[in-house]
């Protein structure tokens, strides 16, 4: 028998390597098989699936449903982790993080944006209207002006009388499940198939000014691959930025693995090169016939699930 050559090696190695690799994450986990169209987001974000679903029973249009329901806990007073009424900076300033994508890999985002009620909607149109992905600060808010946004204080009175009662001890100490589900991730898919995401937020309460975490960064908060699927993460940004989480969730969808099965080895990849006794992470993701998945670090992570049949929200399985 002819000796293999070298190269010959290696391709087999690699090749039985990924084999073990995909059979090591395979679950028990049953498949959550969804039906199209469907809509799912990070948390008990009932009011944001539904605003999503009009939109696309309306439009049917996939881009704008999750524009839509993104807008939802953006516009919420009572909602601090999201848009208006967020909890503020160390300095005391609302500073709001967003990024949107569609189908055709089209993508917008803004960074550290004050005074603007709606940063996704800017991240919509720094797509569309500008030939960058990202602006940032004061740039990304002179743009918001320009474009029509209306500015305002979206420091409300309840989130002002928090910073304030921080300021007595200043203590940096985000809590599981509290401070730290400090992002709507909504990611949908049309009756073709056909995918859209959008993420928002305001960020860790009471964060250095400038900080900026996962959510507005394509790949790691957020990502769509309309030949694969989409994904989104939430939880404490540093450590979704580190393993470009969602990037890392969808690569894995296409490499054979369900929704659920990427989702729970993009959150062990962190488990294991991380201390994370005190940190939360979750993904939820889809493929493009609606099979859906979540898995995050700690229990207590939920996500909504909408299709004709109504609006249902799950415990996402976890680590501990």
């Amino acid at each position: 028998m002819k000796k293999p050559s070298r190269r010959q090696f290696i391709n087999t190695s690699l090749a039985l390597g990924a084999g073990a690799f995909l059979n090591s994450c395979q679950s028990t986990k049953t498949v959550e098989s969804g039906q199209l169209p469907i809509i799912i987001s990070t948390w008990n974000n009932v009011q944001a699936n539904n605003a999503a679903w009009e939109t696309l029973t309306e439009k049917g249009n996939i881009l704008d449903a999750v524009e839509a329901g993104a807008r939802v806990p953006e516009a919420d007073p009572a909602d601090q982790s999201v848009g208006y009424g967020g909890r503020p900076d160390r300095e005391g300033n609302v500073t709001l993080d967003a990024c949107i994508m569609d189908k055709d890999g089209n993508c917008g985002a803004v960074t550290f944006l004050q005074h603007i009620k709606h940063p996704i909607s800017v991240a919509r149109k720094v797509m569309e209207e500008t030939p960058h992905v990202m602006l940032s600060g004061a740039g990304a808010l002179e743009f918001a002006l320009e474009q029509g946004f209306e500015k305002q204080d979206l420091l409300t009175e309840k989130s002002k009388q928090e910073y304030i009662k921080w300021l007595e001890t200043a203590e940096y100490k985000p809590k599981v499940n509290i401070e730290l589900h400090d992002t709507i991730g909504i990611i949908g898919a049309d009756s073709n198939g056909d995918l859209s995401g959008a993420c928002t937020t305001s960020g860790l309460a009471y964060k250095m000014p400038g900080r900026v975490g996962d959510s507005p960064i394509i790949g790691a908060g957020l990502f769509v691959d309309n030949e694969v699927g989409s994904a989104v993460a939430t939880g404490m940004g540093e450590l979704v930025m580190r393993s470009v989480g969602s990037f890392l969730v969808v690569e894995l969808m296409r490499q054979g693995l369900s929704p659920y099965e990427a989702c729970k080895e993009a959150v062990m990849r962190i488990v294991r090169r991380q201390d994370t006794a005190e940190l939360q992470v979750g993904y939820i993701a889809m493929n493009k016939d609606g099979t859906y998945g979540a898995y995050s670090i700690k229990p207590g992570f939920v996500f909504a699930v909408t299709d004709e049949n109504g609006t249902i929200v799950k415990d996402a399985e976890s680590y501990e």
